[in-house]
């Protein structure tokens, strides 16, 4: 029945697909036609095409229920969301075309997103951001140059709530509110609540007041998996005729029980709740876990936004941008030896060495994230040009406390919260571009557009101190030079487009490329060609596009299956692989009150040579170590098919969408080891909100309910392995990260 179900979905999505984007280019045509206002300080050069999605904020908060971004953008193509606490509330990930969230690029308001050393972007940090964005793209592939790395399967670009500009038509501004306020709320299962409060003021028609609170508890799907989540968006601007400056403070505390071990397949389907985290056994043998097995981690951004018109032609933005995070995770560690924390063993009564005790460890970070964007806006009838750059600093501490040793015997003083390790890194990135659309020809309906794109980056990385995985000296001093030019064609006529790319991308590796393989492990720099061909056909009752990709890698920076004992995702070297595939986009307005909307990806994930080291163990458990040739394998977490259905009903007040997501398998690490497979599986998710019919004078009430996994799919949407198998070559332990069953969540939306 399920396989039915599967082929019966593609099969429909290949007779009516969807383009859900809004076209970055209709917006450049406005802007062109009026270049006497301010509001084009706010467009950049872009790649004229459709292989991105643009999501307002409506749509966006639409079957917002307190769940961190990822899974709120689960109906983009190429898309796919997981979560440590089976809800997506507390540490939650995606991944693009197969590549992991450490290397797509991520903005807000231009400035970078990603941490610069696990070059990853954390939601639990700012849990609800979605309700203080104004619009979020997500553009796959390479896409134009932007802040930060490079991105090497997407990037998403977020803006905050805007406020309004001078090109708004006067009397549009007369019948806007003085302010606005708006409360929500919402309950679930598993003890999950959000609440959140929203403010909005115009003052004298140039300045402008946005605030937002939120709060997000929640008990986890996973046994203890709670979140304590606070996050907070505020900013105030001037707004004349010629320029606008704006400051936006945002940021969060967080406070979630670890959850990232795993569990195996077995657990998945008759036991998914259990979580392993912080099992030890008391004094008398019986099984318990840790309390305190938490992580806490807070950040606070501030951003300084200037945009000036000097000329009709000619526009500049300038931006100042400051991020603190500070925290620290406590964990339990059973049976570790003293020598993993530079602690000296001991002889105890008997005479007998003893090596081993249980110890409670905290590992703490703190960092500071600065810098300056500049760009140049050039503008006529032919041409849209852009030149910019940016310098940003990161300086990071890493350092880890014992705060309690279980061995009461333990005879050698430890001094309070003794530190074991102590690390720095320190990153300098810096870039340069120049990009522009040149309109070949722009005439009624036709338009053939030339877009180029040149970008030089320069990061120097260092890391010095010690390292905690082995305790020794951590020598890291690199200098990367990368040149990423872009180059496209786009024809448009009537409703048709289509376009042709090709970018040229470079990323430096991340932290744990260095530390977590020992300091004599030597990461390089990964390099992609990323060819993009594309077709889209707009009409006013339905649409239909593709996507063709070839993404060729050189040194891909891959997912091994393995992780660190922080729960980060480990990646590693491959010399030869690359992903190609389709990617498929339609929908149809069957009725004025039904909508379709489907998308479809289909893809070949592959690394062309692989070789790796395996664990080999026998019936005694004694093992050996193994290099072995793979030959030509699958990449790791990299599904051949995709695929989202999205049902709309919108009807006097009423609005309903159901929602289906097919994932194929995927392999856990590169072996292509068909024992450690995460199985495909599909989720329906239903939303329902209804506006009441009240008079104009009344406020603005809207009822929402939310059941996700309608029908109850016992499924898990991550994994890992070792590298492990037996004598017979099935892997060892895979573990799996189980996703919760049908959950309902409902609440309200006020608006003054």
């Amino acid at each position: 029945m399920k396989k039915a179900l599967f082929f019966y979905s593609l099969l429909l999505s290949f007779l009516v697909l969807n383009s859900l984007v809004l076209n970055a280019d209709d917006t450049l045509i406005v802007v062109m036609n009026q270049l006497e206002d301010l509001e084009v300080i706010a467009v950049r050069v872009e790649q004229p095409t459709d292989n991105h999605t643009v999501v307002d904020h409506d749509k966006l908060n639409a079957a917002n229920t307190g769940q961190n971004l990822p899974f709120l953008l689960t109906t983009c193509p190429s898309l796919v969301a997981t979560s440590d606490d089976g809800l997506g509330i507390g540490y939650t990930y995606f991944r693009v075309r197969g590549t992991d969230h450490t290397r797509i690029n991520m903005t807000v308001n231009e400035v970078p997103l990603n941490d610069q050393e696990s070059q990853t972007v954390f939601w639990v940090n700012m849990t609800d951001m979605a309700t203080s964005l104004s619009a979020l793209n997500v553009q796959r592939g390479v896409g134009t140059s932007t802040n930060g790395s490079a991105a090497f399967g997407a990037s998403i670009n977020m803006q905050t709530l805007p406020v309004w500009k001078p090109s708004v038509a006067a009397s549009e501004v007369q019948k806007a509110k003085a302010a606005t306020v708006e409360l929500g709320f919402n309950g679930g299962m598993y003890n999950t609540f959000r609440e959140y409060a929203k403010a909005e003021v115009n003052l004298h028609n140039k300045w402008h007041f946005e605030g937002r609170v939120s709060k997000v508890n929640s008990d986890g799907y996973l046994e203890r998996a709670k979140s304590d989540l606070l996050s907070y968006h505020s900013s105030i601007g001037y707004y004349g005729a010629n320029t606008n400056v704006t400051l936006s403070v945002f940021g969060g505390k967080e406070c979630t029980y670890m959850a990232w071990d795993g569990v195996s397949w077995d657990d998945v389907l008759n036991n998914p709740r259990y979580n392993p985290a912080g099992k030890y056994k008391d004094d008398n043998g019986n099984t318990v876990y840790y309390p305190n097995q938490n992580d806490n981690y807070e950040q606070q951004h501030v951003q300084l936004h200037l945009s000036q018109k000097l000329t009709q032609q000619l526009f500049l933005d300038a931006t100042l941008h400051y991020t603190h995070g500070g925290g620290y995770y406590e964990q339990y560690k059973a049976d570790k030896k003293f020598s993993s924390f530079g602690l000296p063993t001991y002889t105890d009564g008997n005479g007998k060495e003893v090596k081993r005790s249980d110890f409670v460890r905290e590992k703490h970070l703190d960092n500071h994230f600065y810098g300056g964007i500049l760009s140049l806006k050039y503008i006529t009838e032919p041409v849209f040009a852009q030149f910019g750059g940016a310098v940003n600093n990161y300086q990071g501490q890493h350092f880890g406390n014992i705060t309690y040793i279980r061995d009461s015997l333990y005879p050698h003083p430890l001094p309070y919260d003794y530190e074991y390790y102590r690390s720095r890194g320190d990153k300098l990135d810096a870039n340069i571009y120049a990009k522009a659309n040149w309109y070949i020809i722009n005439k009624n309906s036709r338009r053939l557009t030339l877009y180029g794109d040149l970008q030089y980056r320069y990061v120097h990385y260092q890391i010095s101190g010690i390292n905690d995985e082995d305790l020794q000296p951590i020598p890291v001093d690199e200098h990367f030079h990368f040149f990423n030019p872009k180059a496209g064609l786009t024809y448009e006529q009537e409703g048709h487009r289509t376009w042709f790319n090709f970018a040229i991308a470079n990323r430096e590796p991340s932290r744990k490329n260095y530390t977590e393989d020992g300091v004599n492990h030597q990461p390089k720099a990964e390099r992609l060609y990323d060819y993009e061909l594309g077709y889209t056909y707009s009409h006013k009752r339905f649409a239909v596009g593709v996507n063709l990709y070839f993404m060729d890698y050189d040194n891909q920076l891959v997912l091994t299956g393995k992780y660190s004992d922080t729960g980060a995702a480990l990646t590693d070297n491959v010399k030869d692989s690359y992903r190609m595939g389709a990617e498929l986009t339609g929908g149809v307005q069957i009725v004025d009150w039904l909508r379709w909307d489907a998308n479809l990806t289909v893809s070949r994930n592959k690394i062309l040579n692989y070789k790796d080291v395996v664990t080999v163990y026998d019936a005694n458990y004694d093992y050996v170590i193994e290099e072995r040739d793979f030959g030509r394998t699958t990449i790791a977490f990299s599904p051949t098919v995709t695929f989202g259905s999205l049902f709309t009903v919108d009807t006097h007040g009423f609005t309903a969408t159901l929602q289906t997501l097919v994932v194929s398998k995927q392999y856990l690490d590169n072996s292509q080891n068909e024992t450690a497979v995460l199985p495909a599986y599909t989720v329906t998710n239903l939303n329902m909100q209804y506006v009441l019919p009240l008079p104009p004078r009344f406020p603005y009430i809207a009822l929402r309910c939310q059941l996700n996994n309608l029908f109850n799919t016992r499924y898990a949407s991550n994994g890992g392995s070792d590298m492990a198998v037996y004598e017979d070559g099935t892997a060892c332990w895979p573990w799996y990260y189980s996703q919760a069953g049908i959950n309902v969540h409902a609440g309200f939306v006020v608006k003054f």
